[in-house]
């Protein structure tokens, strides 16, 4: 193979595919210790690829108005001459970028109409949910001779902690009642509708129950969107609820502040096991939202799915007979103990 001197790493979704997509970065560098490794994100989440020890530029792609400015991504990737690309989350419009571009070796799925465009290519269906997303995300690496067997404990995701981003966290913290000597436990209650959630009166009974009975701090986080949403967990008077305060490396310095993170399937969930922090987290029993590809990729999470009696569990049947409900929080509680205790 001719030598690799740049590989793009491209995945333009949400705060937990960027970070799941992460651990490629040290494979790379591991194989190819002389190659430059770029990362293409969205505005939104480049705080977490900018924060990989293991990757040496982030990108964005230009934008206006919500929405990809073609030709202007377009000479931005052309200018740099990248010698590969792999694409762990493919769209028509990515491929057809990374095509116009001259990129020499493009990794992506078999399964589009528009994988012509890719010519390397991996057969894998993601949405049976037969392995974690990071693990096919790892399999992108097999057409570039890199086999590598992944798992939770000898995973690398590499984030490094802006020192100035942690200090700013501090001090609002400790104008809001924050106690040092206190673990601290991050509940985030929003997932922005990538799952199905917790009923929010579960999780607020946990919110009070553990402000009551444990010696913490129990701060809420979220996003400006859901500031109506955390104000709900204002449930308790040691609460710090943090929703639309911080940016997103500060929330990844917040979350290296804590012992236990405890929320829905969503992106936080993913940054607290990077950051090889207690997890608890709350997952439907369908295959494709299930813990299988989407949980807490760590040893340290404690994962909580309903006992539904059906193989075939859908989006619409959970729903429809309420299935989270059937968590037994007190089986939660016990665990958040033990987590705070360890």
């Amino acid at each position: 193979m001719k030598e690799i001197s740049k590989i793009l790493i491209v995945r333009t979704d949400r705060i937990g595919d960027v970070t799941l997509t992460l651990p490629l970065a040290s494979f790379l560098k591991r194989h190819f210790p002389r190659a430059v490794v770029s990362f293409l994100s969205r505005e939104y989440t480049k705080a977490i690829p900018e924060s990989c020890e293991n990757i040496d530029e982030t990108l964005t792609l230009v934008e206006k108005d919500g929405k990809t400015d073609f030709f202007a991504t377009l000479d931005m990737l052309r200018k740099r001459k990248f010698d590969v690309a792999i694409v762990a989350r493919p769209t028509f419009e990515i491929a057809m970028l990374l095509f116009l571009a001259g990129i020499r070796i493009r990794v992506g799925t078999g399964y589009r109409w528009y994988s012509f465009l890719f010519n390397r290519k991996v057969y894998e269906h993601r949405r049976r949910g037969e392995k974690h997303e990071l693990e096919y995300n790892v399999n992108l690496l097999k057409p570039l001779g890199i086999e590598e067997t992944v798992n939770k404990e000898s995973v690398v995701f590499g984030i490094h902690i802006d020192e100035e981003s942690k200090h700013k966290v501090l001090k609002y913290l400790s104008g809001n009642g924050f106690n040092p000597s206190f673990s601290t436990v991050i509940i985030h209650p929003g997932s922005g509708g990538s799952a199905i959630d917790l009923p929010l009166d579960k999780l607020k009974d946990l919110t009070n129950r553990l402000a009551r009975e444990l010696h913490v701090n129990i701060i809420i986080t979220g996003s400006e969107k859901e500031k109506e949403l955390c104000k709900e967990f204002e449930v308790n008077e040691k609460i710090i609820n943090t929703a639309g305060v911080f940016d997103l490396k500060e929330l990844m310095s917040l979350i290296s502040l804590s012992k236990l993170l405890i929320a829905n399937s969503t992106g936080p969930i993913h940054l607290a096991a990077a950051l090889e922090k207690n997890v608890i987290g709350f997952y439907p029993p369908v295959k494709e939202l299930s813990p299988m590809r989407w949980g807490p990729y760590t040893t340290k999470a404690a994962v909580f799915t309903p006992d539904v009696k059906t193989e075939k569990a859908t989006v619409e049947f959970c729903i429809r007979t309420r299935c989270m409900e059937k968590i037994d929080m007190e089986k939660v509680f016990q665990k958040a103990k033990d987590f705070l205790n360890a």
